[in-house]
């Protein structure tokens, strides 16, 4: 039976990594994503909130243009094309969705709808399109759309997101771990 998958787009299709290189450039640093311990990148940089802020903003569209699949994202994506909807619901602003259509053209990245909502709050998005499972990096995100929807959502690891998770929220390393619950979870009949 054909699902409709809600899938976040940076730090889950697109590396989690994407933004360290610009961030060691722009504030003259040397972290990996072991030093990013929480989501929240201010505290690393040492700025005020609103500079930082300032500074993402005008680096987004070059960030979002250029940043690299996560592993394995493509190959399961594709496995998935045609036999369920794909529903790539993201963080960032409207006003970037020609750059991130041109960035999953260049990719080869097939969806059935992309949705920039420009907040974290993904709920009343993934209420809106009916959702039947989510795939998120952000912990809170990923505990919230679980208990609110009543939905599976699979959680991608990565040092800013291990606090603990509910049953329901499902961690994995990889888009293949993930694939082989999704098979498992679709082969129960997806619920």
């Amino acid at each position: 039976m054909k699902k409709r998958f809600g899938i976040d787009i940076d730090g889950t299709v697109t590396h989690p990594t994407s933004i360290i290189p610009f961030l060691n450039e722009a504030f003259n640093m040397n972290i990996t994503l072991d030093d990013i311990k929480q989501y929240d990148l201010t505290p690393l940089v040492d700025l005020p909130e609103e500079e930082f802020a300032e500074w993402f903003l005008s680096m987004e569209p070059v960030i979002y243009s250029e940043s690299p699949l996560a592993e394995g994202a493509k190959s399961i994506l594709e496995k998935w094309q045609g036999k369920h909807d794909l529903y790539f619901i993201s963080a960032r602003g409207n006003h970037l969705l020609d750059i991130t259509k041109q960035w999953f053209t260049k990719q080869g990245i097939i969806y059935d709808h992309i949705e920039l909502i420009g907040t974290h709050d993904k709920i009343d998005a993934a209420k809106k399109y009916k959702l039947d499972i989510f795939f998120e990096d952000k912990h809170d995100n990923a505990v919230m759309i679980h208990e609110e929807c009543k939905i599976p959502v699979i959680l991608f690891d990565t040092p800013y997101n291990r606090e603990p998770i509910p049953k329901g929220v499902i961690r994995v390393s990889n888009w293949f771990e993930a694939y082989t619950w999704v098979q498992n979870w679709l082969n129960k009949g997806g619920v």
